[in-house]
């Protein structure tokens, strides 16, 4: 086992020890600057999604290939969290955040000059390996505050990465309207080049809490989810959630698109916001989750994401089980990553980066793979296939949950 090295003037696990003193935690102001920045950073890796149409007829990308793009989003931030995120133990968390939203903002103008598909992918899988930035700042924000406020405190933040990544699709819509797809790439890169001068200024700095060379940093990842049960368990019951809800994001687009809807990039686009209502039932699993009533808020979570793909079912041709189906999808996803990461922040304090890499690189691997196959079975199946693939691992995250015990 890698040996995992607390600071001077810290307890047990990297935590102030109890002669310490300890802010309160972070200013309710610097929280939701970070929720804008982190938004920010992960809008770029849902921006492509109600322009698939739009981006598949000008540079000539088949229905398969166009979603592609949103495969090599989330298997780019996949790869970030893996090899990025863990720095976050061993570097300046404030370094590095800011480092990696510079970066994406220069990848994100890759993005807007791409003359081809291939060009394309490969500016979109740069720009999601640094926007894995986003996840520096939310652990940043756990380090910030006590055991008994660290779910709200992270939920704040997260908001922020889930309502970006919805309310992309609808800036994406309106700005690709106004100036073609390509302003929405140099819009968010203005925005992204903004947010880390922000940091920048208003970020504190905190003491690394490992001592490690980046071969063992990685190595001590892996060891960590042998070693923590619980991260194992919250690690695929991620993965099957996220792989559940990405189906949607990919195929939604098709099926909106087609008859009998019909709709512009802008309509769908602008459909993103109706996921927003999920996002603000965030906040109050988070209470639940500090209480004590994780496993409870977990389980029912699994049951909605389940539910939401008997809706989207009837909402083939129909607008309101439509929106029903993608209401209760969201509620049941955000649920399911806020209550996981309660369980996670608690583990090993002065592993927090590694643990939160571990996690969200199966996580969005389930993503990925979710949308990869979206594509496949949408061009095979329809609409019909694609409710039953999005309910396969609603099915199996509510497996992995019937095994937990205690969280």
């Amino acid at each position: 086992m890698t040996q995992l090295n607390a600071l001077p003037g810290t307890g047990v696990g990297g935590d102030p020890a109890p002669h310490a003193p300890r802010a309160a935690g972070p200013r309710r102001s610097l929280l939701l600057l970070m929720a804008v920045a982190t938004g920010l950073s992960c809008a770029g890796n849902y921006v492509a999604q109600p322009l698939l149409d739009l981006i598949s007829h000008e540079l000539r990308l088949g229905s398969v290939l166009a979603g592609l793009v949103v495969t090599a989003a989330q298997a780019g931030y996949a790869l970030g969290l893996m090899l990025l995120v863990p720095l976050g133990d061993v570097v300046d968390r404030r370094r590095l955040a800011v480092a990696l939203f510079t970066a994406t903002a220069l990848f994100l103008t890759v993005s807007a000059l791409a003359p081809n598909g291939a060009f394309l992918l490969a500016g979109t899988v740069l720009t999601a390996l640094t926007s894995v930035g986003a996840q520096v700042v939310v652990a940043h924000a756990a380090a910030l505050t006590t055991a008994e406020s660290r779910g709200r405190a992270v939920a704040t933040v997260m908001s922020g990465i889930l309502l970006g990544g919805l309310l992309a699709r609808t800036a994406a819509g309106g700005l690709s309207a106004l100036g073609g797809w390509r302003t929405v790439y140099w819009v968010l890169a203005a925005l992204m080049a903004l947010a880390a001068l922000a940091l920048h200024r208003a970020l504190p700095r905190l003491p690394v809490t490992a001592d490690l060379r980046y071969p063992a940093l990685l190595r001590s990842t892996v060891t960590l989810l042998r070693e923590e049960p619980p991260l194992r368990r919250r690690a695929l019951l991620g993965a099957f959630s996220l792989a559940s809800y990405s189906v949607h994001l990919t195929a939604l687009t098709f099926l909106l698109a087609g008859e009998p809807f019909g709709w512009s990039p802008p309509a769908i686009g602008l459909f993103g916001l109706v996921g927003a209502v999920g996002v603000l039932t965030m906040t109050g699993a988070a209470r639940l989750s500090d209480r004590g009533h994780v496993r409870a808020v977990t389980g029912a979570a699994g049951a909605l994401l389940l539910a939401g793909w008997l809706l989207l079912l009837a909402g083939e041709r129909s607008l309101f089980w439509l929106t029903a189906g993608v209401v209760v999808l969201t509620v049941g996803q955000q649920a399911v990553l806020n209550s996981s990461q309660t369980v996670l922040y608690a583990l090993r304090p002065e592993a927090r980066s590694r643990i939160n890499a571990a996690f969200m690189t199966s996580f969005f691997l389930g993503g990925a793979v979710g949308s990869a196959l979206a594509s496949v079975v949408w061009a095979a199946a329809g609409w019909p296939g694609v409710c039953v693939l999005g309910a396969a691992p609603a099915v199996g995250a509510l497996a992995v949950w019937a095994t937990e015990r205690g969280h």
